[in-house]
C-alpha cells in the first residue's frame, strides 16, 4: 500500500493558543477520497467488531471512494445518529482503527477522519438526513440526561417508533459534550445540529429540568405517564484529591473550570457574566483527556505558565495521544512523576503555590500501569495562582438517591 494515511491539518500551534476555533480542520474531499482507497474491505472486517455501535465500515468507506458521500452517510446513521460528534471525539485508535488490518504493515484506515468528513458535508450543504423510522408504537419514553448516551438512546428509541422525550438538567442540552469539552475540539453548533437533527425525529427535549428536584423517576412513571425511563445523568461529581489546602481560593474541579468556560463563555468576559480567574500560572492535576482540555483551555484564557502534574510518565497517560500531542504543541508544562501533597495559601484564603513529590514508577497496580512510588525527601514547591483537579468524576447521586429499588455498584453506578 503505497498511499500514506493523510494527516488531519490543523491550525498552527502559536495561532490556535490565541482562540478557541477548532483545531482539527477536516479532510478535503480530495483527500477523503484518497484516504478511502486505503481501506482493503476486508471480507471480514474486525474493525466493524472493534466499532461500540458496529457501523458497516467498509461499506461507508466504499461509497466515500465512489463519491456518494450522501450514501455513506446514510449507511452510517444505519447504525449511529451522531456521526460529526463521534468523527472527532470517539477514541477510535482504542476501537475500530486499532484493529484494522492495515496496522499489520502501515498506519489504520483513518476511519474517525472519514466519518467525520462525511458528516461535515452535509452540513455544508445544508442538508438534514434522519433515518427511517418504524410507525409509532403508542408508547411514550423518558430519557433522564442529554450527553452522549442520552442522545444516542433517544435516537434509536425514535427509530423504533415510540414518542422520546429528553429531560436535562441545564438550560442548554448536550450534556459533557457542551459543558466538558471545548469549543476548539468539539464545536458547539456541532452538538446543535447533531441535536436539531433529534428533533426532527420527533425528539421532545426539555431543559432546567431536575430529575430528583423537579420531578422524580417514580413521578415521570405516575403523574407524567412515561411507560419506560432511561437513566443517562453521566460523571458529574468531581473526584479531589485529600491533600491539605483544597478549600483555597482558586482550587477548582475540572467540571466548575470548563462549565464556565464552554457553558457559560466565561472567555467572552465582560459579554458574559462568569469569569474565570486564572492569573499567570495554572496547575492542572491529572493526564487524561480532561486534564488535556484544562490545560489548553488555561493556555488559551491567558495564561503565561501552565503545568500539568502527574504521578506517572508519558506512556501511562490515559489521554487520547492526538491530544497529548497537541498540548505538547502547545507549549503546555508537564511535570511527570509527580504527585502533588499540599496546596499553598495566603491569609486571604488565594491559592499561591503547590506542593510536589517526586515519584519513581514500581510494579503494576489493578489498572495495569505501574504504580507510582514516593521518593523519600523529593519534596519541592512552585507557585501557582489556580489549580485544576482533573482526576475523575464519579456518578450524579441525585437522580438515584431520590429513585427506590435501583440496584447500585460500589461505585455509585446504576445495575443494569
Amino acid at each position: 500500500m503505497k498511499v500514506p494515511r493523510h494527516p488531519m491539518a490543523t491550525q498552527e500551534p502559536l495561532e490556535r493558543i490565541k482562540n478557541f476555533a477548532e483545531v482539527a480542520l477536516g479532510y478535503s474531499p480530495e483527500f477523503a477520497l484518497e484516504e478511502a482507497q486505503r481501506c482493503l474491505q476486508c471480507a471480514n472486517p474486525p474493525c466493524v467488531k472493534g466499532c461500540p455501535v458496529g457501523i458497516d465500515i467498509p461499506a461507508f468507506v466504499q461509497l466515500i471512494r465512489e463519491g456518494d458521500f450522501a450514501g455513506s452517510l446514510a449507511k452510517i446513521k444505519e447504525t449511529n445518529t451522531l456521526p460529526a460528534i463521534c468523527g472527532r471525539v470517539c477514541p477510535q485508535e482504542e476501537q475500530c482503527e486499532v484493529v484494522c488490518v492495515m496496522t499489520k504493515k502501515y498506519k489504520p484506515v483513518a476511519i474517525g477522519r472519514l466519518e467525520r468528513f462525511v458528516a461535515d458535508w452535509e452540513r455544508a450543504q445544508g442538508l438534514f438526513s434522519t433515518p427511517q423510522l418504524a410507525a409509532p408504537t403508542g408508547h411514550k419514553v423518558a430519557v433522564v440526561g442529554s450527553g452522549p448516551a442520552g442522545l444516542a438512546c433517544a435516537a434509536e428509541l425514535a427509530r423504533f417508533g415510540h414518542k422520546v422525550t429528553i429531560f436535562e438538567a441545564l438550560h442548554k442540552p448536550g450534556g459533557v459534550l457542551v459543558y466538558g469539552i471545548p469549543q476548539f475540539r468539539l464545536p458547539k453548533e456541532i452538538v446543535t445540529f447533531e441535536i436539531d437533527n433529534l428533533t426532527r425525529m420527533g425528539v421532545e427535549l426539555r431543559t432546567d429540568f431536575v430529575i430528583g428536584k423537579t420531578a422524580t423517576v417514580h413521578e415521570l412513571f405516575g403523574e407524567y405517564g412515561y411507560d419506560a425511563v432511561f437513566l443517562g445523568t453521566g460523571a458529574g461529581l468531581p473526584y479531589f484529591l485529600g491533600i491539605p489546602g483544597e478549600n483555597y481560593i482558586g482550587v477548582l474541579s475540572a467540571n466548575e473550570f470548563l462549565t464556565r468556560v464552554n457553558l457559560m463563555k466565561a472567555y467572552d468576559f465582560p459579554r458574559t457574566d462568569t469569569p474565570v480567574r486564572t492569573g499567570r500560572r495554572v496547575a492542572v492535576v491529572g493526564s487524561g483527556n480532561v486534564a488535556m482540555d484544562c490545560l489548553r483551555t488555561a493556555k488559551r484564557l491567558g495564561a503565561d505558565e501552565v503545568i500539568c502534574v502527574y504521578r506517572r510518565t508519558r506512556n501511562e497517560s490515559p489521554a487520547r495521544r492526538e491530544e497529548l500531542e497537541h498540548a505538547e504543541e502547545e507549549a503546555i508544562d508537564f511535570r511527570w512523576l509527580s504527585a502533588p501533597v499540599g496546596i499553598l495559601g495566603n491569609n486571604d484564603g488565594f491559592v499561591t503555590g503547590l506542593r510536589i513529590q517526586r515519584m519513581e514508577l514500581g510494579e503494576p497496580d489493578a489498572s495495569g500501569r505501574r504504580r507510582p512510588v514516593p521518593i523519600e525527601g523529593s519534596e519541592y514547591e512552585i507557585a501557582i495562582d489556580t489549580i485544576v483537579i482533573a482526576i475523575g468524576q464519579g456518578p450524579n447521586p441525585l437522580a438515584t438517591r431520590s429513585t427506590s429499588g435501583l440496584e447500585l455498584n460500589h461505585h455509585g453506578n446504576i445495575v443494569a
